[in-house]
């Protein structure tokens, strides 16, 4: 589905004057820096005790709310935890997640703190009045191979005694599908040589995964072939029977797409939410 700029600015106007109604009288908590791994693991590496904590902003007025675990981008080398502004005051907890950078780690470590940090939000949030069954999944570039890898590959959460499929969706920003090109870095494989193994989210295409909204920018103007490895994910989603995988091309935008995503990850939200109720 190619989404044109014009759409987009309808949606945002709409989005702008709801966000106005929905905050009135409304507050929200913010609860920073928290560890997301066990207190034995953080004083097994000071690295990872530095850069494994998230934040949690969260709506004190309601009950079992949504929540938007956001992963920042930055190629798995550079980048910093988040509570993005266009997610804010929308009824929903958004958690900002940092997590450790390549070449202090190599793949998994970083997809293995990622999946530390869902682990921590489904396990956490009804202590802040959130739903458990309402965790979302989501991050732009690095952060949405991140997410889409959490989702995809049961093994990671497994590792927690969760099952990937309670995750209630997946919205990654321009995310790598095949194997991210820092992993192929790391082996010594060009940029430009697609590859996917079992650290690419195509590896992990399945029926029974949570539903899938890949977001990306125009095809002329994203990264290398980006927009194309997400079409050919949905491709195989839907041939290995997955029955709510879309594509969202953002005409006109590239791969600094954030902007106009931001409503349609929220609308997405909502979508779920309201065919769950």
């Amino acid at each position: 589905m190619k989404r044109r700029a014009s759409d987009s600015i309808i949606l945002l106007v709409f989005i702008f004057y709801s966000v106005i109604i929905w905050s009135q009288n409304s507050s929200y908590g913010l609860d920073t820096s928290i560890p997301y791994y066990s207190k034995t693991r953080q004083n097994q590496d000071s690295y990872l005790k530095e850069r494994c904590v998230l934040d949690i902003y969260y709506p004190e007025h309601l009950d079992s709310f949504a929540t938007i675990v956001w992963f920042h981008g930055g190629s798995l080398k550079a980048g910093e935890k988040e509570i993005p502004e266009a997610l804010k005051n929308q009824n929903l907890a958004v958690v900002g997640v940092n997590y450790r950078l390549y070449p202090k780690v190599k793949a998994p470590g970083y997809i293995e703190d990622a999946a530390a940090a869902v682990a921590w939000v489904l396990k956490n949030i009804e202590n802040y009045g959130g739903d458990k069954n309402s965790i979302f999944v989501s991050g732009h570039s690095a952060g949405g191979y991140l997410a889409s890898m959490v989702g995809l590959d049961k093994s990671y959460l497994a590792k927690y005694d969760i099952d990937a499929n309670q995750i209630a969706g997946l919205i990654p920003f321009s995310g790598h599908t095949i194997t991210h090109f820092t992993v192929r870095e790391e082996r010594g494989i060009d940029g430009t040589q697609p590859l996917i193994d079992e650290l690419a989210p195509l590896y992990h295409v399945r029926a029974d995964a949570p539903p899938l909204l890949m977001i990306t920018g125009d095809r002329e103007k994203e990264l290398l072939g980006r927009y194309e490895e997400n079409a050919y994910m949905m491709r195989m989603m839907k041939v290995a029977g997955h029955k709510d995988t879309r594509v969202m091309e953002l005409d006109g935008y590239g791969h600094g797409m954030t902007f106009p995503a931001f409503p349609l990850l929220i609308d997405e939200v909502r979508r779920i939410m309201e065919e769950k109720n």
